[in-house]
């Protein structure tokens, strides 16, 4: 294409032009007010002038048009497959192409397709302005035609609108056309506030809502269930914030899982369910240590428990019985009353765990407060009872109320010789005992680099599990669960050896740490056990038991399949194993007695969580672009190109920019005033005034 115009190239500034212009203009003016002879002469002269200095020149250009540039987005993300939206995109892509394709001598058409290719995506939802920025960097503004979205509105990185304006990809008009319906239905649970962490014994308080699209008034039934627990039904009303209470009754990662009724003809189910993790603290772990008879030992556990920042230690130990009478005058006294009401009945289940040391019978614990503690263990509380001699008598702690939760009773006979503590089968696959320092680690037979005890009360096991064992595999270390709480009993009272480092000592602070932490239910040392945790795009699942068996789980998948895994045993109690998540929900792992939950991006992730189209978050958009947005559950609207976009959509069409931007390719400059044309013009123009002027 080629093209003329003319150019100027003033000899002098512009400043010095536009003066002698003015003045030329004043001067005749004047002349011709005077009405003096050859005025009209004079101007000629002086316009004449003008135009020389001005030099004017005819640019004669080659142009090779450009083609305008329009953009087409096409949402392919999960939430474009619901309903009849993948066959709405896939008519309105058609269609568009085929209207565009009439203008393909002007306009270059360039696609771009948003999906998901991973999880991660997904859990960060549609990145529409992201892509519309990443697709618009290499277009210039001076080619940019528009660009034609065509999406649910659903956009997850939706900027604030002052971040929009004067950027380049508002540049030209940016129209939406909608797929779905906006007579859709979808019920959806919205978590709106979870603590991350709350205080064992505490209450973890969830504020939810469930939304309905068409019912804004109303009930829906509502499943709250945490892992391992029965699950609770409550009715819930409809656009409501609700708030949930739900126990914190052990330390770690607790997983609570709700789930809303789902309803019939709406668009997603998977939305309708949430996952909420809280990671459960011991704000402090409140021991009761109660002494019976003054003995090496127990200064170890007083160290042991007071060395523990937060651990609250309460600790008693009884030198006197209430029969001996002592004539020391009572303000002369350094000892106290041992306050057994207040402990045993006011205060009893302030304290998350009773040691009793070498504790028998001595007429200062009344037979109710014993029960007291046995009701305190059935509803969740923990004991520990570390024998002496005394347990072997008829004084023994097994002849109350207490007998019922002791997991060992006692044969009446005291067993004092050196013996190194051993582990038992159990003992070596629970993780009370496994792998302890310089103990046993695969094999019984491993060798053992601990030092020997000098004394055991033999007794029978009537329950739980004997984790250690001493001479002739006597029980040694008992554990058991009674009721909702957990016991232990140590039969030796000699564990002190081991803190003096007798003959090289033992692991008597892990032991006893670990021993605690079992006690309080600490998940990292339950013995029958199921965890699942996704980390990358992959899910390891780990299964804990005392029992050697080859377990498989079945994993249920967001999508409702399942997938059948055999574990493999590692050693000590564990079975492992692992499977790729390629989905964003809850998966379920279960065995014959066990489930355990885990999330993948939320129950629903961000792109499933709100699926209903929506024209309010592409409104910003389409608002700085002067486009327009409309749904495409009728038809597909013309396209028109227009140099001026006074109006850039009507009620069949959107408008896309004509621009009609050209690179120069040959330039040719040609001069209106030569040299000598200017000077002949002049001395003609001269010499007419002069002429005038004689006449």
């Amino acid at each position: 294409m080629n093209t003329a115009s003319i150019a100027w190239s003033p000899m002098v500034s512009p400043e010095i032009l536009a003066a002698l212009g003015l003045l030329c203009l004043l001067t005749g003016i004047y002349a011709m007010v005077r009405r003096a002879r050859g005025s009209m002469v004079r101007i000629f002269v002086f316009a004449a002038i003008l135009v020389v200095l001005a030099d004017p020149s005819l640019v004669l250009e080659q142009r090779e048009t450009r083609k305008d540039v329009a953009l087409i987005m096409v949402d392919r993300t999960p939430s474009q497959g619901l309903g009849a939206r993948a066959e709405q995109t896939d008519a309105a892509e058609k269609a568009l192409l085929e209207s565009l394709a009439i203008h393909e001598d002007t306009l270059e058409i360039r696609r771009v397709t948003l999906r998901h290719d991973n999880l991660a995506e997904g859990r960060r939802g549609t990145r529409l302005h992201d892509a519309l920025r990443e697709a618009v960097a290499d277009i210039p503004r001076q080619r940019l035609a528009g660009t034609i979205i065509i999406s649910d509105g659903q956009i997850h990185d939706v900027p604030p609108v002052e971040e929009i304006e004067g950027q380049r990809q508002v540049s030209a008009p940016v129209h939406v056309l909608l797929t779905g319906s906006a007579r859709d239905h979808d019920r959806r649970l919205v978590v709106v506030k979870a603590p991350g962490y709350g205080v064992v014994g505490e209450q973890a308080t969830l504020t939810v809502r469930v939304e309905d699209s068409r019912m804004a008034e109303g009930q829906a039934g509502l499943v709250l269930k945490v892992a391992g627990e029965r699950e609770r039904r409550i009715n819930v009303p409809l656009g409501r914030d609700v708030q949930l209470e739900v126990p914190l009754e052990r330390r770690g990662k607790m997983l609570i899982s709700l789930a809303t009724d789902v309803v019939d003809g709406e668009l997603l189910a998977e939305n309708n369910r949430a996952l909420v993790t809280v990671n459960a603290v011991r704000d402090r772990l409140r021991v009761l240590l109660v002494s019976g008879v003054p003995h090496p030992g127990e200064r170890t556990w007083r160290n042991l428990l007071k060395a523990d920042p937060s651990v609250d230690l309460v600790h008693f130990t009884i030198l006197r019985p209430p029969e001996k009478q002592d004539g020391t005058p009572i303000h002369e006294l350094s000892l106290i009353a041992f306050p057994t009401r207040e402990l045993f009945q006011n205060k009893l289940e302030e304290f998350d765990l009773i040691v009793f040391d070498r504790y028998r019978r001595r007429g200062v614990l009344p037979s109710l407060y014993l029960r007291n503690i046995v009701e305190f263990v059935r509803n969740g509380g923990a004991l520990l009872e570390v024998v002496g001699p005394g347990f072997a008598g008829p004084m023994s702690l097994y002849r109350t109320a207490m007998g019922e939760i002791l997991p060992g009773e006692p044969t009446g006979a005291v067993i004092e010789r050196g013996f190194k503590p051993a582990l038992t089968g159990d003992g070596l696959r629970h993780p009370i005992t496994a792998r302890l320092p310089g103990g046993p680690v695969i094999s019984l037979e491993d060798d053992i680099r601990w030092g020997r005890w000098y004394r055991q009360i033999e007794v029978r096991p009537r329950g739980g599990n004997v984790l250690m064992a001493g001479l002739d595999d006597n029980p040694l270390l008992v554990v058991d669960r009674v009721g909702k709480g957990r016991v232990a009993q140590l039969t030796s009272d000699q564990i002190w050896l081991w803190a003096r480092g007798y003959e090289g000592g033992g692991p008597y602070a892990e032991l006893i740490r670990r021993l605690a932490h079992w006690l309080m239910k600490e998940p990292e040392l339950e013995e029958n056990d199921l965890r699942a945790t996704v980390r990358d795009g992959h899910m390891q699942i780990e299964l804990r038991s005392l029992l050697p068996i080859a377990p498989s789980v079945d994993i249920y998948k967001p999508d409702g399949s399942k997938e059948t895994l055999t574990l493999k045993h590692t050693g000590n109690g564990r079975y492992q194993g692992g499977v790729g998540v390629d989905q964003n929900g809850i998966y379920r792992v279960t065995d014959e007695t066990h489930e355990v939950l885990a999330a993948v991006g939320g129950a629903a992730g961000l792109e499933l969580a709100e699926v209903i189209s929506t024209d309010a978050q592409v409104a910003p958009l389409v608002k700085a672009s002067q486009g327009s947005v409309r749904w495409i559950d009728n038809r597909v609207p013309d396209i028109r190109l227009r140099r001026t976009l006074s109006a850039s959509a009507g009620n069949d069409w959107i408008g896309l920019r004509r621009n009609e931007d050209h690179v120069v390719t040959g330039l040719q400059v040609v001069s209106l005033l030569p040299a000598w044309v200017s000077l002949s013009v002049l001395l003609a123009l001269l010499l007419l005034a002069w002429r005038r002027e004689a006449e």
